[in-house]
């Protein structure tokens, strides 16, 4: 059994540092404690990537030891999307800088973006302001981003020809990524997790494949027919380059690394088995050899008919939608891997009374360990920022009571 209990104050946080990335394995029996004097306990097996378990619980931020499924006091909180347009003082700064690509390439305002939320909620997660396709160029795909159309590839790639444009990523063309993140580090210090992010893949070829957004991805669902040698080909360029990517955050900052394939969903289940998991399973186990200590998420828009599948890439965290029941997915899951998510974005909305109630909710379904608290999407534009701010004031206030020494949940409570 365990309650979770609602306190005014905020649960303080130990001392957090990162370590430099090693090898380790580890199997075994998780013993902490917690506020109340109650002991947790949890038996996982976290594929052998990850430190012993006391060095990790006293050393690091409360969101990296949720995602490895370390005791925590509290499931952490932070937003998809939480910078951005809903924010009074994103849209000022956008309006003197009105170019995204300036925003997210310039390294000044990179900071000053993806700090904006940590001044104003202080969430657990302070993540990077950039995008999935910032990395294109490096690796030989130019883009532009176009007021109504979005993301625009002039020469996309779909054929044998069109492969000869690429080459290995040059990652001192995504110098202000790196710099973004090691400033980002020392401004937020020991106080959150810095998370960096990806593109999976398959979502990525979609852009390049199609030239841009698509509403029915014919194109490139088409060349798993037709050109499955091209495609494959490209894909595999892809892993090699996000690959790289991902050990360059973690070797800049980054704590941990969220792998967004938003368009996985879009694939049946058996296609998804072809054409995405196996490039994101080799993604994971590459940067394990590097960075065993970095957890990685996974999260798939639309992704309640994908979810065994993709614990089987081998990540540490799903990311389950806002259309998954998280007690659903949590036994869908089982408890040996963590979860994040998954408030319905909408409920930012209403009533705070409301918005309460169903945090609540979806961390009593999680369970109370390897849960990280967050939406089910990203932030939607004109979501209110006392919403936000109470969302985080919520997250803060919860605390873990006691669990079962299965790690099962058999029965949760609530106190005001």
């Amino acid at each position: 059994m365990f309650s979770l209990h609602l306190s005014l104050l905020t649960p303080s946080r130990p001392n957090m540092s990162f370590p430099s990335c090693s090898s380790s394995s580890s199997s075994f029996l998780q013993v902490g404690f917690l506020g109340n004097g109650v002991s947790f306990y949890s038996t996982r097996n976290r594929k052998s990537r990850h430190r012993s378990p006391m060095a990790s619980f006293s050393s690091d931020p409360l969101l990296v030891k949720a995602a490895r499924g370390d005791p925590v006091s509290r499931p952490p909180a932070w937003m998809m999307r939480q910078a951005g347009r809903y924010m009074a003082v994103y849209r000022k700064l956008a309006e003197k800088y009105p170019s995204f690509r300036e925003r997210s390439e310039t390294t000044d305002l990179i900071v000053e973006i993806s700090l904006q939320p940590w001044k104003s909620f202080r969430p657990d997660g302070v993540i990077i302001f950039s995008d999935i396709l910032t990395p294109l160029p490096a690796f030989g795909v130019p883009f532009d981003i176009e007021e109504v159309k979005g993301p625009v590839i002039h020469s996309p790639i779909c054929s044998q020809e069109g492969l000869k444009m690429l080459h290995p990523i040059d990652l001192e063309k995504l110098h202000f990524v790196g710099d973004s993140l090691r400033i980002l580090r020392k401004e937020v210090g020991d106080k959150a997790a810095i998370l960096g992010f990806v593109g999976a893949p398959w979502t990525i070829a979609t852009y390049i494949v199609e030239g841009g957004t698509t509403r029915t991805y014919t194109t490139i669902k088409s060349m798993c027919h037709t050109a499955p040698h091209v495609l494959k080909t490209l894909l595999s360029h892809l892993t090699q380059a996000i690959s790289d990517y991902i050990i360059y955050q973690v070797n800049s900052g980054a704590h941990c690394i969220q792998i967004f394939d938003s368009w996985g969903g879009q694939l049946p289940p058996d296609m998804w088995e072809l054409w995405s998991k196996p490039y994101i399973k080799e993604i994971v186990s590459t940067v394990r050899k590097k960075c065993p200590h970095t957890p990685l998420v996974l999260y798939i828009n639309g992704n309640g008919g994908l979810l065994e599948r993709m614990k089987g890439t081998g990540v540490d965290v799903i990311g389950l939608d806002w259309t998954v029941d998280m007690e659903d997915g949590r036994r869908r899951l089982g408890n040996d891997i963590s979860v994040q998510g998954n408030v319905d974005p909408a409920y930012l909305f209403s009533p705070h009374s409301v918005l309460t109630d169903e945090i609540q909710r979806v961390v009593k379904s999680a369970g109370p360990s390897g849960h990280i608290l967050n939406l089910g999407h990203g932030v939607l534009v004109g979501t209110p920022e006392d919403a936000v701010a109470h969302f985080f004031d919520v997250a803060r206030s919860l605390e873990y009571d006691s669990t079962c020494v299965d790690g099962t949940v058999k029965k949760f409570e609530s106190v005001v």
